[in-house]
């Protein structure tokens, strides 16, 4: 099980095989009522799906997840009154979506857990995923990032069997 636990409102620490990873969370920090575009990280426990990486930045890392590579072509939908709401999509693609060929290195490695995709439920939030930071730990909207090091460390250690627990502080209090 990987376990994730808020430090401050967009800010946490996961704990994995004896390990603590530093990671950034939702600018909204976490929630147990998650909502489409506020900025949140859902409080629950989700079991890992599968995984996607940049084959012109990162070679093929290893795990016993389903890993795919991905393609410019590759979005997530996003918008919820789409049938394919947060579901992998292919662009061109005519509802509003989350790109995963970035710029950036945010989405170079992509862990997808199950929030909210059996079935999905429309406005309860879509792409939240584990997926690289910037060096400075920025908020996100509502997914957690690690720096990448730390996600090549973790990725062949886990598998569908493994769950992601997440929680407040404060639940750690009561």
């Amino acid at each position: 099980m990987l376990y994730l636990h808020s430090v401050e409102q967009s800010r946490g620490l996961l704990h994995f095989k004896g390990n603590n990873y530093k990671c950034a969370l939702g600018k909204s920090g976490v929630r147990t009522e998650k909502k489409e575009g506020d900025g949140a990280t859902p409080i629950g426990k989700f079991f890992l799906r599968r995984a996607f990486y940049r084959p012109d930045r990162l070679i093929a890392p290893r795990s016993e997840l389903p890993i795919n590579r991905l393609t410019p072509a590759d979005a997530w939908c996003d918008d919820p009154n789409h049938y394919q709401y947060n579901q992998l999509v292919k662009k061109p693609f005519k509802g509003s979506h989350e790109e995963l060929w970035r710029v950036d290195n945010l989405y170079d490695l992509i862990i997808v857990f199950g929030y909210n995709d059996n079935p999905p439920q429309p406005y309860k939030g879509s792409a939240i995923f584990i997926h690289c930071t910037t060096k400075e730990y920025k908020p996100t909207k509502g997914c957690i990032a690690l720096i990448l090091s730390d996600l090549l460390t973790i990725l062949p250690e886990v598998s569908t069997n493994f769950t992601l627990d997440i929680c407040s502080t404060k639940d750690l209090t009561s």
